[in-house]
């Protein structure tokens, strides 16, 4: 079994990494994966922490991976986008592991939520001070995920935005794949149901947040918090796509709640229901269908971030 962190580091509070143990997984597929990585490695072993390096080829390695090396190592660090740590979701979860990240990816949304760095050694010296903060992961129907889950346009957009796009286009294939999205996107009823209240939507998009940031940018709400114990959800009930065009830079702020076309509603748990199934994301993957169940599970992962964070 591994051995849990010490109350200090629970705190959040550096302890000292020396002598640890790090599994480092790269995946080699991110935008910058194939980026050197010997800073990031130097760094750690500076630190006293003892590397085993790893590469992953698709997600589904990457949560097996972690729990078959559970007994070997002290943390785990991914190196990649949003994408492979919500592969590492599972696995962490199952293992009780702190997670460090050096962001690798297109978007980087949780790396931005917890305010790390986006460069890859000033992120491994992040691990190496040792802080870490209790963050809380959402789960659709079985599936975790630490950003936001959807259905309507940003699961079309996730359709859209393929390896290719993200590595040719950088974040410039956001535009390129939410402009497809929303070219095809048309209204659907939803019934959205929650521990107070339960309605029926006519609606482009039904997105619920764990975290703070989500598609390269964008905000859930403008008061969002991963470690809240509550779900964000938004439902965007316009009556087509181009009548959204004046309110895409709320969606940077997390100003949307504000448009009266716009419903908002926080909670611990969530059900969507659709009248035919309909494909749901998570942290840009479709990973389910509806009916949806959410739910979050509060004060679940320790995730090293910048001291005093």
């Amino acid at each position: 079994m591994v051995a849990d962190l010490d109350p200090d580091e629970r705190r959040g509070n550096p302890t000292g990494t020396a002598g640890r143990r790090v599994l480092l997984l790269v995946n080699p597929r991110s935008r910058r994966g194939d980026s050197p990585l010997n800073g990031v490695i130097d760094v750690l072993q500076q630190a006293g922490m003892a590397v085993l390096r790893e590469s992953v080829e698709t997600p589904e390695e990457v949560s097996p991976d972690i729990i078959r090396r559970a007994g070997e190592v002290d943390c785990v660090v991914v190196c990649g986008g949003d994408g492979s740590v919500n592969a590492a979701a599972r696995g962490i979860l199952a293992t009780g592991l702190p997670l460090g990240i050096i962001p690798l990816g297109t978007g980087n949304d949780l790396a931005r939520t917890l305010g790390l760095p986006l460069d890859p050694v000033a992120a491994a010296a992040i691990v190496a001070a040792g802080a870490t903060r209790l963050v809380d992961v959402g789960e659709v129907n079985g599936h975790p995920f630490f950003n936001v889950a959807s259905l309507g346009i940003s699961t079309a957009l996730a359709e859209e935005l393929t390896r290719e796009v993200k590595r040719r286009w950088g974040r410039l294939g956001y535009a390129l794949a939410a402009v497809s999205a929303l070219l095809k996107a048309r209204p659907f009823t939803a019934r959205i149901v929650s521990t107070s209240d339960s309605v029926t939507v006519h609606t482009m998009q039904v997105a619920v947040g764990n975290g703070r940031h989500y598609g390269g940018g964008m905000t859930v709400s403008e008061d969002a918090a991963i470690d809240d114990g509550e779900l964000d959800l938004y439902s965007l009930e316009f009556p087509s796509v181009w009548s959204m065009v004046l309110m895409l830079p709320a969606f940077v702020s997390g100003a949307q709640g504000r448009w009266r076309e716009v419903r908002t509603v926080r909670c611990a748990s969530f059900e969507i229901r659709t009248r035919r199934p309909r494909k749901v994301s998570a942290d840009g993957e479709v990973v389910t269908q509806t009916p949806a169940r959410f739910r979050v599970l509060p004060a679940a992962v320790h995730i090293f971030v910048p001291p005093g964070a």
